[in-house]
């Protein structure tokens, strides 16, 4: 299968259109078997995707051992992955490991000043066992991940020392391109004050159920000729059939909305997932759309969904519904 690519902000990394998260294949909130998460792996690259997103939170570094892997012994790979935690040995606490069921022996401590960083792209190599990472991000700063008391030190070493780090990587060639991994666009729109940033991998806030990010921060970014890394295409499962949104049980308000475009997809013969996984890819800002298969037969099914063929009348109809943004660019 061959993929259209886009360059990640200014930087000369081109990644495909459609790209590879791995969050739920290290375990998110379900068991996923060590032969399941590899072949989900081969199966994406196989078919055609250069470009995997990873943290060392996923499984608690499960996804980078993976990830690394399925990487070593190919060629024209693009690979980001995050920083802003630390692990050490030791099983993690219940309450995280719920989360992660299956995940590694290791806690998790919060730091994003400059030796933290520093140190947790040297963990991530190790982890990895590759000769670099070409896209580092600061992954869940913001209010959502912390609450507003504990986010606001939290985020000032991010913007001060978490990103020198970053820059000093930039600038030396150690890495191509630095960012953040969060999932509110509030906080991409606060750093792009503290530096320059090529990309932000923001999950779940420009999709076919929410377009926020039209109002402020995509034109910001387009001005600034920074990207997105769309992550979480399908609203952690509410856009592909799912009842989640946000990680956790959808509000009534999100159950009816992504109900009335579920119904104009059936309209129009086109599964949810498939419209979801295609529409945000629209936005000239967006580098790539990276959803989370667990699977083999997952990965297989989201790139039928690419492939779908959709009818411009399915996009006018969600327009004229208001279920989408009068200022959201549509496939034609």
């Amino acid at each position: 299968m061959s993929f259209k690519t886009r360059p990640i902000g200014t930087t000369d990394l081109l990644v495909t259109e459609l790209g590879l998260g791995t969050a739920a294949m290290a375990g998110n909130h379900r068991i996923v078997e060590d032969s399941d998460h590899r072949a989900a792996l081969e199966e994406g690259l196989n078919g055609g995707i250069n470009f995997v997103d990873t943290a060392p939170f996923y499984g608690f570094c499960r996804s980078e051992h993976f990830a690394g892997d399925a990487l070593r012994r190919r060629d024209n790979w693009i690979l980001s992955t995050k920083a802003g935690r630390l692990f050490k040995p030791g099983e993690a606490p219940p309450h995280e490991a719920v989360e992660w069921p299956g995940c590694f022996p290791f806690r998790q401590t919060y730091d994003y000043s400059y030796d933290g960083v520093m140190r947790s792209y040297e963990d991530s190599l190790q982890r990895l066992g590759l000769d670099h990472i070409d896209i580092l991000l600061l992954h869940d700063i913001g209010e959502m991940q912390h609450g507003a008391e504990a986010n606001a030190p939290l985020q000032k070493d991010a913007m001060s020392g978490g990103y020198k780090a970053l820059d000093e990587l930039r600038r030396n060639g150690d890495i191509s391109a630095i960012g953040l991994g969060v999932n509110e666009q509030e906080v991409c729109i606060e750093a792009m004050n503290h530096g320059h940033w090529d990309t932000f991998l923001l999950a779940g806030r420009y999709t076919l159920l929410e377009q926020h990010p039209l109002e402020n921060l995509l034109p910001a970014c387009e001005k600034s000729g920074t990207t997105i890394i769309l992550g979480g295409p399908f609203n952690s499962g509410i856009l592909a059939g799912g009842d989640t949104w946000n990680y956790a049980k959808a509000p009534t308000e999100v159950i009816s909305k992504a109900k009335a475009i579920s119904e104009i997809c059936s309209d129009h013969e086109v599964p949810m997932a498939a419209a979801a996984l295609q529409f945000p890819i629209t936005h000239p800002v967006v580098s790539s759309v990276i959803p989370g298969p667990r699977s083999a037969a997952e990965m297989s099914t989201i790139f039928d969904w690419w492939n779908h063929e959709i009818p411009d009348s399915l996009w006018s109809d969600l327009k004229s519904s208001g279920l989408l943004h009068a200022d959201a660019p549509i496939p034609n």
